[in-house]
């Protein structure tokens, strides 16, 4: 009953920000039918007792598996694109089209069609046609640069800025803008989305700060970067953390009231010529009890304060168990679909699916009766 319900997405599969896409899109009701290539069907060959793959970024749809070099896999593919309402890839510029499945083709075959296609570096520019992974597409947005310690290198953030905050993110944000731009014109379109430009947009914020002044050139001076003592992770006495983030003056008079440090000890809140040594004086506070003791003096209050915990530990804290945040899916423990909706409410469709699980099944529903199923598959196109 999400959102997308009626909506149907072919994916070409791939890895990181398609899949996430793919799953976002699901999440909401969409129904996703992934490609996957046909070797790889043909080698999965699950059984009743066979398990989900435990890749979550697969889950909630069914999987076909074709051979895109076979021109008999190619036609199948345009088949069901003409009865579908978007296409996302994540290949490298020019590889759909040499397969003859680009923009070009696909919207003769269905005008309406939103086709996402999901790079690093754009489909055009100097860098289009290089290799990269999230880190490269961040450094070059200027989003890895400032993100770290004083004196320290850049530190990558995970693989969580560019592949699924400014790549898998944006790509969802722009099929679904594509497939309600649709509705008015009644004409599709190709959406564009590069991991660098998405990884820059997220960075807006802080170049605002810049240009205000407010935000300095040195990584780690800053407010939100580790250099202030009120808005950092601290450790505690058994080697765990705890974050605080007390940057309003009442906030952080609430801070300073559970911590039992007073602005006599450490000096103007934003004196910042003074926050290394002030960092200090916090440090040497939070290390004098344990988590458990801080998150029972500060949890509730209004000093803005969270334990830093573990991925195992985040499904099993009141909060999230009370909000619903985390979902077990075929035995795998993961984040549910978000954002919430009141009405149409959205759910995981499902298990991730092993390659080409639901050939027969997917052709069906596109039209191909029993034996040009037969004979696509006689011919090695479908698996």
């Amino acid at each position: 009953m999400g959102p997308l319900q009626g909506i149907t997405i072919i994916e070409l599969a791939g890895i990181g920000p398609g899949p996430f896409c793919g799953m976002m899109l699901s999440d909401m009701g969409a129904e996703v039918i992934r490609i996957d290539r046909a070797g790889d069907a043909a080698r999965s060959k699950p059984t009743g007792d066979t398990p989900p793959p435990p890749d979550v970024l697969g889950r909630g749809r069914r999987s076909i598996g074709v051979d895109l070099k076979s021109p008999a896999g190619v036609e199948t593919v345009l088949t069901m694109i003409e009865q579908a309402d978007g296409l996302i890839e994540g290949f490298r510029p020019g590889v759909t089209e040499r397969l003859g499945l680009g923009p070009d083709n696909c919207l003769a075959r269905n005008p309406r069609l939103i086709y996402g296609r999901m790079t690093g570096w754009g489909q055009d520019g100097p860098y289009a046609r290089a290799a990269g992974h999230d880190i490269n597409y961040i450094a070059l947005a200027g989003a890895l640069e400032p993100i770290g310690r004083r004196g320290e290198a850049p530190v990558p953030p995970l693989n969580l800025v560019g592949d699924f905050g400014g790549g898998g993110m944006m790509l969802a944000f722009g099929m679904v803008c594509g497939l309600l731009e649709v509705r008015r014109s009644g004409r599709g379109q190709v959406i564009d989305a590069a991991m660098v430009d998405g990884a820059a947009t997220l960075v807006n914020f802080i170049r605002g700060l810049k240009a205000t002044g407010f935000w300095g050139p040195e990584r780690g001076t800053n407010m939100l970067d580790t250099g202030a003592h009120f808005y950092d992770v601290y450790q505690c006495a058994d080697g765990t953390y705890v974050s605080i983030g007390s940057i309003e003056p009442q906030f952080y008079a609430e801070l300073l009231r559970l911590s039992g440090l007073t602005e006599d000890e450490l000096g103007p809140q934003m004196a910042a010529e003074r926050w290394p040594e002030m960092k200090e004086k916090v440090a040497a506070v939070f290390r004098t009890k344990t988590r458990q003791e801080w998150c029972d003096i500060m949890e509730h209050s209004d000093v803005c304060f969270a334990p830093v915990l573990t991925m195992e530990e985040a499904t099993e804290h009141p909060h999230n168990r009370h909000r619903g945040t985390f979902v077990e899916v075929a035995g795998l423990t993961q984040a549910g679909p978000s954002p919430r909706f009141s009405r149409t409410t959205a759910e995981v469709q499902g298990p991730p699916a092993h390659p080409g699980q639901h050939t027969d099944e997917v052709l069906g529903r596109f039209g191909f009766d029993a034996d040009a199923v037969s004979a696509l598959r006689a011919g090695g196109a479908v698996a």
